[in-house]
């Protein structure tokens, strides 16, 4: 620590001389300057070392002895900033960039969003740049408290929100909503109907009437548990049958066979391009572009733009908001062609699979599959036939009339 004080305050090497030299170290000593590494040259003469702000009263002893102070070198911070007191371009260039880091400083590069989930990123940010959040903002004129609360009721998803300033960083702090738990729905009188035809494999009914069995085949919209549940009365009791509606519910699997279609024409329009180019460089800073190469103006009618992004970032990792984008155009006209058959029929068959297994559900089977296809007026048809094993159940506002009063006679 002494050390890196003796060089800031400068540090001075020097030589005495004079008939009695001792007298100027007694002096310096009485006086309390601080000086060290003293080395005798001579009877006359002795070398020392002192801090560049006692020569003055040095140079006072000095005579007061008869003596003489040549000094040898000096050095330390401020012999260093001396060099550059002829330079003014460079210490108009230093002053300028103090300045700037501590102006730009102040106004917000990134933007980091932390702690969201379900959420994207990419929501929040639009909504906070709505509220005038975004990279080279001023930072101090931000009310981030205000602007978390404008942003949670306009954010769907979110129960919280901080918003920190960094420097030029600025740190968002979400934490999301737990969602409320599904209600089931008790209003209402349904019942559980086939949305497709079938063999009925098994019947689960939590509440209502079971209006079918295991074995039965249905059709689609036929009742499958019925809502007006039915209370038969004591066996020999001349009490009448009652009823009553409710919310039916249930699970029926039941054995199906699908056959689902789709067709493909035989030639399709493709893009060929002519050899046109044109390629446009701009600069993204702070969300404003600027270009700097090129002519964004096109005056083709058909052409593919893309897009490559070279975004600046730290050696952390950290993303600035600058980045350097190449626009390149290319020239096109479509033209017709005649499809491959086989790569056709394979890609509606993969399709019609799909459409299959969402049909059926996560909790269906699908049995086996048989495909068909044939050309029809320039068309290629796919048919894919299936047999599966499904819940085919669904809920739909009962249509049985309540019976009068709610009895029967038995």
């Amino acid at each position: 620590m002494k050390r890196l004080m003796n060089y800031l305050q400068g540090m001075v090497r020097l030589t005495a001389s004079g008939p009695f030299p001792e007298r100027l170290i007694n002096l310096c000593a009485q006086s309390r300057l601080d000086f060290w590494a003293v080395e005798w040259l001579d009877e006359h003469s002795v070398r020392l070392t002192t801090r560049r702000r006692a020569m003055g009263r040095l140079q006072q002893l000095a005579e007061k002895v008869g003596c003489t102070i040549q000094v040898e070198k000096s050095r330390g911070l401020p012999d260093f900033l001396c060099r550059f007191r002829t330079r003014y371009a460079f210490l108009i260039g230093l002053a300028l960039t103090l300045c700037a880091v501590a102006f730009l400083s102040r106004f917000v590069l990134v933007v980091e969003v932390t702690g969201n989930e379900q959420v994207p990123t990419a929501v929040i940010l639009s909504q906070l740049r709505q509220l005038g959040v975004r990279p080279g903002v001023y930072g101090p004129s931000l009310d981030r408290q205000q602007i978390a609360q404008e942003a949670l009721l306009k954010l769907d998803g979110l129960s919280w929100m901080g918003i920190n300033l960094h420097g030029t960083r600025l740190e968002v702090i979400v934490r999301e909503a737990v969602p409320e738990p599904e209600r089931v729905d008790e209003t209402g009188y349904y019942d559980i109907v086939a949305r497709t035809g079938g063999m009925i494999l098994h019947v689960e009914a939590e509440q209502g009437d079971a209006a079918v069995k295991e074995g039965d085949t249905v059709a689609e919209g036929e009742v499958l548990i019925s809502g007006l549940v039915t209370m038969e009365p004591p066996l020999y009791s001349e009490l009448p049958t009652r009823y009553y509606q409710t919310h039916a519910r249930g699970r029926v699997w039941a054995r199906t066979w699908r056959t689902l279609t789709a067709v493909i024409p035989l030639t399709a329009q493709v893009k060929q391009y002519t050899g046109a180019q044109e390629t446009v460089w701009s600069v993204n800073f702070m969300g404003k572009r600027f270009e700097i190469f090129g002519n964004s103006s096109i005056s083709w009618p058909l052409y593919d733009k893309i897009t490559t992004v070279r975004q600046g970032a730290l050696p952390d990792g950290t993303v600035l908001p600058v980045s350097l984008v190449r626009e390149t155009c290319r020239e096109y006209e479509m033209a017709a062609v005649e499809i491959d058959t086989q790569a056709a029929q394979t890609l509606l068959e993969e399709q019609l699979l799909s459409q299959l297994e969402k049909l059926v559900g996560e909790q269906g089977v699908v049995r086996s599959t048989r495909t068909q296809a044939w050309v029809e007026d320039g068309m290629l048809k796919v048919a894919l036939h299936s047999e599966c094993e499904e819940e085919i159940g669904l809920e739909l506002p009962s249509q049985v009339p309540m019976p009068e009063d709610g009895t029967s006679e038995g």
